[in-house]
């Protein structure tokens, strides 16, 4: 008799199988690395997504508690690592991993490493502009640092860009790498060669194409940066597409969003130069041909000008006057000489030069009244009549009061002056 088979239901099995998985050490702990796919976003805070590989996915669940750990916000095609534990979902019977940790893989420590180098060349001041130099309008020779594989969409586009704009540019290629551990010291030979005096450039565009933080990293070494920022010649930089941006972009002289627009930025339009000419030649005609106009209209004003028209008359009248102030200086000249006749005549006729005598027998009488006058006050003249002048210390005696006994006293006569004492004096009075 066959043995009676026992049954079990669907979600009974489900747990069956989540206790097991639940009970396998192994699986209480796992590392896993994927890419996020499947994207569902927040659904109150818990996160569902897959992660997947090359070969494989796992579905994946992290709820509200470990999602709000996050330090960077989670999209499709992110590479992640992520820490949790393997177990099933009894309602779908699928097994999933239910994740506690997660960060960026790789990604995550070369965003923390280019922020802190972003802030250590800015300190020093290498993103400043003051220091960028301005790139040539109408260059003649550009230089091109990137791949050298034609097949990349970079050398490609960067030269036919400008070889379709601006044909009259010479571009000249220094091939170098430009991702992997070698590609920063391969581009950094390049910046120096391309700096060397003997290939006259007067820009340099430096770049590659699109690609992820890892592929584009090459650009943001210090030692680029800093190749670029001691480089002699302009330096445009045109690495990735619109939203990548790399240490190369802040210390270049010029960033371009892609390599295409970086050859648009180094060359102008030759279409939109020659029309720009045109211009500037029918602007010049018109300012020269309005110029000429207004020259010929001042030459016809002053050909029927009254001067030239009558060239004498200008001389006539300047003759006239000329007439008139020689005349007024003749006639100004012998007024002079008749006042000048008249004072000299006057002063002929005058009496003291026909009598001097006239003149001089009044002054003579008074000059001798004068003099008697004098001698009448001289003490000389006293003197003559037989009296004397008595001085005692220099002082003329006046009175007896003048003097005390025994003075010695001075009596100046005539011819002469008597020494004398004084033995006594008598008061008269």
């Amino acid at each position: 008799m066959e043995e009676e088979k026992k049954y079990y239901s669907v979600t009974a099995y489900n747990t069956s199988i989540k206790n097991f998985l639940d009970s396998v050490s192994e699986l209480r702990d796992v590392h896993i690395k994927g890419e996020i796919s499947n994207w569902k976003g927040a659904t109150r805070g818990h996160l569902y997504f897959t992660l997947k590989d090359e070969e494989s996915r796992i579905s994946a669940v992290m709820f509200k508690s470990s999602a709000d750990t996050l330090d960077f916000v989670p999209k499709e095609g992110d590479k992640v690592l992520v820490d949790g534990r393997i177990s099933a979902y009894p309602a779908s019977g699928t097994y999933q991993v239910y994740i506690n940790k997660m960060r960026l893989d790789g990604e995550g420590d070369l965003l923390k490493k280019l922020e802190e180098l972003k802030k250590k060349l800015a300190a020093e001041g290498l993103f400043d502009e003051a220091h960028k130099k301005p790139i040539p309008k109408f260059p003649k020779r550009i230089g091109v640092v990137t791949s050298s594989n034609i097949n990349q969409a970079a050398v490609h586009d960067i030269i036919t860009t400008i070889n379709r704009r601006y044909p009259l540019c010479e571009v000249i290629l220094f091939p170098a790498m430009v991702q992997g551990e070698q590609a920063k010291f391969d581009i950094v030979k390049q910046i120096e060669e391309a700096n060397k005096e003997k290939y006259e450039l007067d820009t340099l565009i430096v770049g590659r194409g699109g690609g992820s933080i890892e592929d584009l990293w090459a650009f943001n070494e210090e030692i680029v940066a800093r190749a670029i920022y001691d480089s002699r010649v302009p330096i445009i930089s045109a690495v990735g597409h619109d939203i990548d941006y790399t240490i190369a972009d802040f210390v270049a002289d010029l960033r371009a969003a892609t390599p295409t627009a970086g050859a648009e930025l180094a060359v102008p339009n030759l279409v939109d130069v020659i029309a720009y000419l045109k211009q500037l030649e029918i602007r010049s005609n018109q300012a020269v041909t309005s110029k000429i106009n207004h020259l010929r209209e001042i030459l016809n004003k002053i050909k029927k000008s009254y001067v030239l028209e009558n060239p004498l008359a200008s001389f006539e009248i300047k003759e006239q006057k000329l007439d008139e102030l020689i005349n007024r200086l003749n006639t100004n000249i012998q007024n002079k000489l008749d006042t000048s006749k008249v004072k000299l005549t006057n002063i002929i006729n005058k009496r003291v030069l026909k009598n001097p005598e006239d003149i001089l027998v009044p002054k003579k009488n008074s000059l001798e009244l004068l003099i008697n006058k004098l001698e009448l006050l001289n003490p000389l003249s006293v003197i003559k009549k037989g009296y004397s002048v008595i001085e005692s210390d220099k002082k003329i005696i006046k009175s007896v009061k003048d003097v005390k006994k025994n003075d010695n006293l001075k009596i100046k006569v005539i011819d002469g002056i008597i020494n004398a004492n004084v033995e006594g004096v008598e008061n008269n009075g």
